[in-house]
This record gives C-alpha cells, structure tokens and sequence, in this order.
C-alpha cells in the first residue's frame, strides 16, 4: 500500500475592498475555498464577506503548520501585507472556486 501524505495549507483570504485579512489553516483548501464563496461557513468570514483566497503555504507537518498560522496570525498588517506581496504582489485571485 502506497503511503499517503498528507497535505496542510496556511492561508490568507481577503474581501473586495481588502480591508479585512483572515488567517486560517485546513486540509484540503480547495474545499474551503469554495466554502468561503458560497457562504457555507458562518462566522466571521460570511459576516464579512471574505472569500478571496491571496495567499497561501503548504506543509506535510501537522505541528508546522500550527505554529506557523498562529505566527501569521500574530503578525500586524503591514507585517501580513509585506508576506502577501512578496508572492502575490498585486492580491490576485488564487482560488479557482
């Protein structure tokens, strides 16, 4: 039997006018994505209409990718901006959802 790895992503998202950033982390981004644009996720995302997915890291580590969303979730904007525009320079769409 094949091993399987799995897979651990640690993402940002941001609404039309970009003033909300969101971080979060999951398994299968794809999913979640379509999630956020089709409002299935109540909360603070739905309430803000966050659902452009602008940023994202992937990881094989559970632990890794804990620690490193709680460090993106620590950062201040700016800080979160800067992490966003040196991969992503002007916040395209990510997501195909």
């Amino acid at each position: 039997m094949p091993l399987r790895i799995h897979l651990y992503y640690v993402y940002i998202l941001t609404n039309a006018s970009h003033k909300v950033l969101y971080t979060g982390i999951i398994n299968d981004l794809e999913r979640r994505c379509y999630e956020y644009k089709h409002k299935l996720v109540k909360g603070f995302t739905q309430k803000y209409n966050v659902n452009i997915l602008i940023y994202f890291e992937i990881f094989e580590d559970i632990e890794l990718a804990i620690s490193r969303e709680k460090q993106i979730k620590g950062y201040s904007r700016s800080k979160k901006t800067a992490l966003v525009e040196q991969l992503n320079k002007d916040w395209d769409e990510l997501s195909y959802n």
